[in-house]
């Protein structure tokens, strides 16, 4: 690594914010903690570097992802890159009351270990600028309704990697049909043996083929429920 080449330090804020735009692409988290503390020494508000810096960054991350360019282990160490410099600007978006695009609450079905694919997609929510309670693996229907009750998200994402437990997604959306709650939330559904068909038969809002695709959907469907919020 030979770092003496570009110090972060000396490049101009413009400069600066492509070279992390290039460090997130590339998974280095050192730098990525640095810059992101350079930008808010020199007076940038925490919601600027995250918009503008780590969100633009990992929506480039996003889009060769989604185009086979880039694969999964590649943008986890650039997701891993991003979620250090969040680390930083959180507790300052919390104080500044930064604004924040929706919450998600994410989580794997019952009876279902696998995470990477949900990890990815909680890391590049909230690289977009989205809040993200991760419920983990195994959730039964009781840990959907108890986060759902706590965190009032808009979206209630489940991911699956086995054949066995795609069911049990249309298990907790019927209950949410059940408690009255299943209009005022947006259902995504991911994960390797799920397709759009699967998606519409168990009553979700859309399928996710990846979490680029995860991203692109929940804002789409957050822009219309301000639009309907507006017209109501």
């Amino acid at each position: 690594m030979s770092d003496d080449e570009i110090i972060l330090s000396e490049l101009s804020d413009d400069e600066l914010v492509q070279q992390m735009h290039d460090d997130l692409y590339d998974g280095l988290r050192e730098e990525i903690v640095e810059a992101t503390q350079i930008l808010l020494d020199r007076g940038w508000a925490p919601y600027e570097v995250l918009t503008e810096a780590l969100v633009e960054g990992m929506r480039i991350v996003g889009e060769d992802f989604r185009d086979g360019i880039l694969f999964v282990p590649e943008v986890l160490l650039s997701a891993n890159a991003m979620k250090a410099g969040m680390n930083i600007l959180r507790p300052l978006l919390v104080e500044t009351g930064a604004p924040k695009l929706g919450k998600m609450v994410i989580g794997t079905v019952k009876g279902d270990i696998h995470d990477i694919g949900k990890n990815l997609v909680g890391m590049m929510m909230e690289g977009a600028g989205f809040d993200v309670v991760d419920l983990g693996i195994n959730n039964p229907v009781e840990n959907y309704l108890e986060a759902i009750e706590r965190e009032e998200p808009d979206i209630v994402g489940m991911s699956a990697l086995l054949t066995t437990t795609m069911p049990y997604m249309k298990v907790v959306i019927d209950t949410l049909k059940e408690k009255g709650i299943r209009e005022d939330l947006i259902v995504l559904v991911g994960g390797a043996p799920l397709n759009e068909e699967f998606g519409k038969a168990v009553g979700a809002d859309a399928y996710c083929r990846d979490a680029a695709v995860a991203v692109e959907t929940a804002k789409e469907f957050m822009k219309r429920k301000h639009n309907s919020h507006v017209t109501a």
